[in-house]
């Protein structure tokens, strides 16, 4: 379980190989399962969008980064609540994110395959040749093909990972609580997820944001409907 700083527990190498051979078999099957919705038929439609996922130097974003858009935005955590806002439309009981200056955007696959498809695994790159999908589609539908991408992507990490594990003497590092404010974003599955909260000398969660995929691609949603 995750806790302040980390794990209450490292697992043991041995727990870990254990899933080793599942992990290939999986592996397999996410590499038929690319050439499968490959295949299916899509409608012939696109968007223009700005594009917008995180960047982590060297690395398909698993892991936090900067924020960047193929329009030009680059920018830490911290600049993200001046770079992109929410607004409330009468219609909707979801609020709708924008670019502040710009509208709607898109995040999620699409956008992170658009900005991080050099940093893929080998075996997830070779399926990206075969099929063909372009980096900058701005097709949503096609996002179910990068989806089967970084399934396979997400899989060979997994082994990489259990291959090069050592367990640590601790299993998280002692955190003591100082007041101060802390901005952090990462990719989820739908797109980048952002978060801010303020804390007070105690520890104690005074103030939080939190700004889930689903608001930032609700506006291109219903642009796209």
């Amino acid at each position: 379980n995750i806790r302040v700083g980390g794990f209450y527990r490292a697992p043991y190498r041995a727990e870990l190989a254990e899933l080793e051979a599942e992990i290939a078999w999986a592996i397999e099957a996410a590499r038929e399962t690319v050439e499968w919705v490959a295949g299916f038929p899509f409608p012939d439609f696109a968007m223009e969008r700005e594009l917008v996922a995180i960047r982590t130097e060297g690395a398909y974003p698993l892991a936090p980064g900067r924020v960047v858009s193929n329009r030009g935005v680059d920018i830490a955590p911290a600049d993200y609540g001046a770079t992109f806002t929410e607004e409330h439309r009468p219609h909707s009981t979801a609020l709708h994110s924008i670019a502040v200056g710009r509208g709607a955007y898109l995040t999620g696959p699409i956008a992170r395959f658009a900005h991080n498809h050099a940093f893929l695994n080998p075996r997830a790159a070779e399926a990206v040749a075969r099929v063909g999908v372009e980096p900058l589609t701005q097709n949503p539908f096609m996002s179910i093909i990068v989806r089967s991408i970084e399934i396979l992507h997400a899989l060979e990490e997994a082994a990489g990972l259990i291959e090069r594990y050592e367990r640590p003497d601790e299993s998280f590092v002692a955190v003591e609580p100082r007041a101060g404010v802390g901005h952090g974003v990462i990719e989820a599955p739908r797109g980048v997820l952002y978060q801010r909260y303020e804390i007070d000398a105690d520890g104690i969660v005074q103030r939080a944001r939190i700004v889930p995929p689903t608001a930032q691609n609700q506006g291109a949603i219903e642009d796209d409907l």
